[in-house]
């Protein structure tokens, strides 16, 4: 039981992946060669995601995964996880950066545009088909997120949308997790803490670019 629960996660998140990079083909203006380059990018980076997510798992229940591996890969990643796999993820982009072998800037700005309809999609699953009620404050941040990237996208230069797009993300998240009791992103649940150590991190990234991503 806790097996097909966990193909069934994989098997919706899949689906939302695939629907945020499809999107990214349809709205972005880049030549058809480098949306090829950048899709197989963010789908590089997002397995790498997940498997470092795994890692995390098994080095937080290190003493349970050397009794039975199965039991640890069969349960429920948490927030520690997440964050673990977040930094193992961010690390491995600096060293591909520092090789030469991914541009930063260009990953980011593709990136965003899939994370929203992918959240969307996801989100929007876990209301409609499994009746799970409690996501729809959030799906709403998604859908008012997703309109206003769409309405300011050829209103806003690229680098102003992804802050305002951030911005608006981390400011719903907090506002989420005051009205409820925790507040989640493709199922994890993150801390306040996190979200603001997030938005100070992504915000000098984003201001200065010039200085990091050369």
């Amino acid at each position: 039981m806790a097996y097909t629960a966990i193909l069934t996660n994989i098997g919706i998140l899949i689906l939302s992946i695939l629907a945020g990079l499809f999107t990214f083909y349809l709205i972005s203006d880049l030549p058809k060669a480098e949306k090829k380059k950048q899709a197989e990018e963010i789908t590089s980076q997002l397995i790498n995601f997940i498997l470092f997510i795994w890692l995390g798992k098994i080095i937080l229940h290190l003493p349970i995964f050397i009794q039975d591996p199965l039991a640890v890969l069969a349960y429920p990643s948490n927030s520690h996880a997440l964050y673990l796999g977040l930094l193992f993820t961010s690390l491995a982009i600096a060293y591909k950066k520092h090789k030469q072998k991914i541009k930063v800037s260009s990953f980011i700005l593709s990136f965003v545009p899939v994370f929203l309809v992918a959240s969307f999609v996801y989100e929007f699953i876990e209301v409609v088909w499994r009746d799970n009620f409690y996501h729809w404050k959030y799906l709403t941040l998604l859908l008012i997120l997703l309109g206003a990237y769409l309405f300011l996208h050829s209103r806003l230069s690229k680098w102003k949308l992804i802050w305002v797009t951030l911005t608006g993300w981390i400011a719903g998240q907090l506002l989420l997790s005051y009205l409820m009791p925790y507040t989640t992103a493709f199922g994890y649940t993150m801390a306040p803490w996190f979200l603001i150590l997030f938005y100070i991190a992504s915000s000098s990234l984003i201001f200065f670019r010039k200085k990091v991503f050369i």
